[in-house]
């Protein structure tokens, strides 16, 4: 879990309630109309952008930005380094066993595939094929929420000219013009706090994950070519940690 999320997102909306009840009610900012425009409207472009299996989709999608994790580049490099040790010192087919209880279904594929003895290059094109197609499937997501994220601003000054329109056809009671445009700007104030507090950081926080999640892949599938060529274990380990910055560059090896 990633809880920098969750403070992040109590903290915002804690500093914009604070700020509404030090000013006044906060029913005054509630308007289920404004809502259903700023809300309803943009899923439904989202719609039109998108297909509906990966609209369905954007939840499960979202939660990531919570609840993903990528795993420690460190933990990765330390695991290749054991399997390598033992394939140098038993063979490569001693890590059937090994496989077996490995969780990452990446790092299972491309040992298997090396323990089968495909060819290096011919293990290199299937895992990066692979780690290619997870890269598009993230960057959709991300893209998706961004783009909830531009249109909500807009769906919020739709919001606000039907507002308008709506109060200035009613201008013989000057008492009503008043509480009218504050209705009127509460779209666009929901269309910013959609945009700018849930969906772009949410779109960014994904692409921070997507980021890492395929360095972490990158890693892997050197140390599966590694583990496939019977490198060294210290070879291996030193062509791995060139993916980790210097400070957290640490030897596993004896």
């Amino acid at each position: 879990m990633d809880i920098a999320t969750i403070i992040g997102l109590v903290s915002a909306f804690g500093l914009v309630l604070s700020a509404i009840l030090m000013g006044g009610s906060l029913a005054i900012f509630i308007n289920i109309p404004s809502v259903l425009i700023v809300v309803c409207g943009t899923l439904g472009i989202i719609m039109v952008n998108y297909p509906l299996k990966e609209v369905i989709g954007m939840i499960k999608i979202g939660m990531k930005s919570v609840f993903a994790s990528t795993g420690s580049s460190q933990e990765v490099i330390k695991q290749f380094i054991e399997f390598a040790t033992k394939a140098r010192r038993e063979g490569i087919l001693s890590l059937e066993g090994d496989v077996a209880e490995v969780k990452d279904e990446f790092v299972k594929k491309g040992v298997s595939l090396a323990i089968d003895g495909l060819e290096p290059e011919a293990i290199r094109q299937i895992m990066e094929a692979e780690n290619a197609s997870l890269e598009d499937r993230h960057k959709l997501g991300a893209e998706m929420f961004q783009t909830m994220g531009m249109f909500a601003p807009a769906m919020g000054m739709i919001g606000t000219l039907i507002g308008l329109v709506q109060m200035l056809q009613n201008m013989d009671d000057p008492s009503s013009i008043g509480p009218a445009m504050a209705v009127a700007l509460l779209t666009t104030f929901y269309g910013s706090v959609m945009a700018n507090m849930i969906c772009l950081p949410i779109s960014g926080k994904l692409k921070t994950y997507s980021s890492k999640e395929t360095m972490t892949k990158e890693i892997i599938v050197e140390g599966v070519i590694g583990l496939a060529n019977g490198e060294n274990p210290r070879i291996i380990e030193q062509k791995l940690m060139v993916f980790l910055p210097p400070s957290e560059r640490v030897s596993f090896t004896e």
